[in-house]
């Protein structure tokens, strides 16, 4: 007789959804990280504080957003 599956141990189908949802978390924090990063620099190159950092941000959230709304249209 076959032994029966741990359920401790998760599936395939659910480190596959794991998967994709620590991908679009991972994605949404570097894309807002980079826009701050890269808006702050800009700042202080240009000195327009806090111009540049602002529309970094937003920039970045924007794009963490596209990418987040696209990894999970992929995940089901």
């Amino acid at each position: 007789m076959p032994e029966s599956p741990d359920p401790s141990k998760p599936t395939p189908e659910e480190n596959r959804k794991a998967g994709f949802a620590y991908a679009a978390g991972i994605t949404v924090f570097a894309s807002v990280a980079a826009g701050a990063g890269f808006g702050y620099l800009l700042d202080r190159w240009l000195g327009t504080q806090p111009w540049c950092l602002v529309g970094g941000l937003v920039l970045g959230s924007a794009a963490g957003l596209f990418e987040f709304v696209r990894l999970s249209s992929k995940a089901y």
